[in-house]
């Protein structure tokens, strides 16, 4: 008998499955986010978490929430060894949960990198998309030392990470208002809208649609390892009660 082998689930199924689950609202300010966690050693989380707020506070993270996990042996689908602590921060996978259940149909297209230069986001030098691929894309770029998050949240220029997603053209005033609803809950984390059957950032849209590309929000994380500390990163890992997390 041929023994039963796991399934492959690309990065687009989790998502969605993610997306369903997420059950912010963001005018009420309340349910539960989509989260990334990351692991470090309890000798740098002091380290690892002024680099976070930094990053974070330059507008380069999924809004202004986080969380320290320490002195347990696990969080939801997490391990921790006796030495390590986490911090949990919101994925952007929040905001397409949000538009999917405020009516706009949605689709996560693909993670990457983006040059951005003296502030102002110019074009993509890396992408994955979610259906070609198994592992999350932005942590795939994130291991190849890609990004210079630092570098952008110091001097305004470098390569921060950010992902695309589409909705149709003919939403977009729709989508205007749920991006901005969520800005005033603090999740602002959209760089670029773009105009119907148009590129974004040199990635081509596709017709009738637009284009909206939010920073990853594995900028930190990013930051982080640029530094040199080492870290885990395990995006669309976990939802959490956004109660739970304290804001910068």
């Amino acid at each position: 008998m041929t023994p039963a082998t796991k399934p492959i689930v690309f990065a687009i199924s989790r998502i969605e499955n993610m997306m369903y689950q997420v059950t912010f609202d963001p005018v009420e300010g309340s349910g539960v986010i989509a989260a990334n966690v990351s692991i470090i050693r309890d000798s740098d989380l002091d380290d690892a978490l002024f680099i976070f707020e930094s990053v974070m506070k330059s507008g380069l993270g999924v809004g202004s929430y986080i969380r320290v996990i320490q002195d347990r042996t696990s969080f939801g689908n997490i391990r921790l060894e006796s030495h390590e602590c986490a911090i949990v921060t919101p994925c952007s996978i929040t905001i397409d949960s949000v538009l999917l259940k405020s009516g706009v149909p949605v689709r996560p297209l693909l993670g990457g990198i983006v040059q951005i230069k003296k502030g102002v986001p110019v074009r993509f030098t890396d992408i994955l998309t979610y259906e070609s691929t198994t592992i999350d894309p932005i942590d795939a770029l994130m291991s190849q030392d890609l990004t210079s998050v630092t570098d952008v949240a110091s001097t305004g220029s470098g390569k921060i990470l950010a992902n695309v997603r589409v909705v149709p053209m003919h939403a977009r005033e729709r989508v205007e208002g749920i991006l901005l609803t969520l800005k005033l809950a603090n999740f602002d984390s959209i760089l670029w809208v773009s105009e119907p059957n148009t590129e974004v950032l040199g990635v081509p849209i596709e017709r009738d649609h637009i284009g909206i590309v939010a920073i990853g929000g594995t900028n930190p994380m990013a930051a982080v390892q640029e530094q040199g500390i080492p870290i885990r990163t395990q995006a669309l890992s976990e939802l959490i009660d956004i109660d739970e997390m304290e804001m910068l």
